[in-house]
């Protein structure tokens, strides 16, 4: 049920990305404004990646494979990484073009239109992020997360378009209205500048999942969970690995024994152990590849 939400939180966004993206280019192109045809081809960049994560979550919807045994996880924060970098790279393209109008002495606007582009969109923008934070309640995906907080970036950054562009109306008015024809460089310079930390946070996060980075919590709860475990006679120590792949969370456990508790203990007893540990982790079942092993002899840890 999960999985289906998901999907069609994905395809939601999907459909209003697209939207946005022909918005942005029409009202771009109408109004003579790079910083809309910048919102247009980024919203269509997204929607595109959108795309992808939505192929992803039916993988990972699935069984595993032949070929894929440990599942689709690890496609997941790929898909991430790359959707960080590709819009990092749009942002940064921008910029530069953003600095070369300034440098030139800007261009005009119109800035009715533009100002019209910008409630639309703001309103698109600020429905869709309620929407899927409400969904990502029950749901609780990192795709969803991601494209939540890339609509609240996108509809403060619209708000704050649409403030410019009334306040540039008012100069039209007055004896700076020379000013106006640096408005839209100036606005694609902050927007580009204000959007670039979305595409790192991305990256940065994605990255420690690709490497396979132990996540600090998830460490702890499974030393927490060892804790009234390793009070038992006949087991000396252990050593726990940990690593996260998306939503999928990799979970091993070797734990040495006594040469005496490997030889009185039954496996009834050791599957007690495991199910005493899996019973203080938070993770799902769904969502957790849990081993746990017992030997007599360290040289297997």
């Amino acid at each position: 049920m999960s999985s289906a939400l998901e999907q069609r939180a994905l395809r939601i966004s999907i459909l209003m990305a697209l939207l946005i993206a022909v918005l942005g280019v029409i009202f771009g192109l109408q109004a003579g404004s790079r910083s809309i045809l910048f919102d247009g081809v980024f919203a269509a960049i997204d929607a595109v990646m959108s795309l992808l994560a939505l192929v992803v979550t039916r993988l990972i919807a699935r069984e595993v494979s032949q070929r894929f045994q440990h599942g689709y996880w690890h496609l997941e924060p790929l898909v991430a990484a790359l959707n960080g970098a590709v819009l990092l790279l749009l942002c940064f393209y921008a910029f530069l073009n953003a600095v070369q109008g300034l440098m030139t002495g800007g261009h005009d606007l119109a800035f009715g239109l533009a100002s019209l582009y910008a409630v639309i969109v703001a309103i698109i923008c600020f429905v869709m992020a309620v929407y899927q934070h409400r969904l990502n309640r029950h749901v609780d995906s990192e795709f969803v997360r991601i494209d939540m907080h890339s609509w609240v970036m996108s509809g403060l950054i619209t708000s704050a378009l649409l403030m410019a562009f009334i306040v540039a109306l008012i100069l039209q008015r007055t004896s700076y209205a020379y000013l106006t024809s640096y408005v839209d460089s100036l606005l694609l310079t902050i927007l580009t500048v204000a959007f670039m930390p979305v595409p790192i946070g991305i990256i940065r996060r994605s990255m420690k999942e690709v490497f396979l980075m132990a996540p600090s919590a998830i460490d702890r709860e499974v030393h927490a969970a060892m804790a009234p475990v390793m009070q038992r006679a006949g087991l000396l120590e252990y050593r726990s690995h940990v690593a996260k792949s998306g939503r999928g969370h990799f979970i091993e456990i070797h734990i040495v024994t006594t040469p005496e508790f490997a030889a009185e203990r039954g496996v009834s007893e050791l599957d007690e152990i495991r199910e005493i540990i899996t019973a203080n982790l938070s993770i799902p079942a769904e969502r957790r590849w849990f081993t746990v092993s017992f030997t007599a002899d360290k040289r297997w840890l």
